[in-house]
């Protein structure tokens, strides 16, 4: 699914050089839900770029489904970016003026995606939204919100979503809800890569790595909990 070989990612600030991640080696197989925990200016954000597509390394190989993503020009990198990955944001990243259905329904249309509406309404009925669709954000709380985030992630069959800081703007009531989508959406086969503070959160994932300094200080499996 991925592979990750000696990944190092520097920022150049005027004549400084701020070293953000250096020498990651890992392995992220299919199906996986990996945690990623650390504290602020540990690397977490910059793996997550990275992963993404959003930012490519200044060193190192980073391989998803056997592409070598620093081969690809910008055009290419957003077919990835739209097809093959599901982003989820702390801040739900939704459009304001948009319905529910049409912020999901947003992908599929930069892909040219036939029956786009068929589609993204049966995306809202996975995270048990589908009553509210013709709803603006502004008409819906929080934990609705992030679920209409999680079905836009997911309307395209990406190969792997990732998650950051998913539960940060939520109660721990809808936080665990959330998650409880997460981990149907994981043993349902989709690879979850999530980043989270919350110790409770990480531990309802098979893997959890640990980042301090830009490197891996743990990487430690374990078996998934009930929320």
């Amino acid at each position: 699914m991925i592979e990750i070989n000696g990944l190092s990612k520097i920022y150049q600030l005027g004549k400084i050089s701020v070293h953000a991640m250096t020498n990651l080696t890992f392995r992220i197989g299919a199906g996986e839900f990996i945690a990623i925990m650390g504290p602020s200016g540990s690397g977490k954000s910059t793996l997550m770029n990275l992963l993404g597509c959003l930012d490519l390394p200044s060193s190192g190989s980073y391989h998803l489904e056997n592409i070598n993503i620093r081969d690809l020009n910008p055009n290419q990198l957003a077919e990835v970016r739209n097809k093959r990955i599901g982003f989820v944001f702390q801040n739900f990243n939704l459009l304001p003026r948009a319905s529910a259905l049409e912020n999901v329904e947003l992908p599929l249309l930069y892909g040219r995606v036939k029956n786009s509406q068929k589609i993204a309404l049966d995306a809202l009925k996975r995270v048990g939204l589908a009553e509210r669709s013709k709803h603006r954000p502004n008409e819906l709380s929080g934990g609705e919100r992030q679920r209409v985030a999680i079905a836009r992630a997911i309307v395209n069959k990406p190969a792997i979503i990732l998650a950051d800081e998913p539960t940060g703007n939520l109660d721990t009531t809808t936080g665990k809800e959330i998650i409880n989508i997460f981990s149907r959406l994981n043993n349902e086969g989709t690879t979850i890569v999530l980043v989270t503070h919350e110790k409770d959160i990480a531990d309802v994932a098979q893997r959890t790595i640990e980042m301090r300094d830009g490197k891996i200080h743990q990487d430690i499996n374990k078996i998934k909990v009930p929320v």
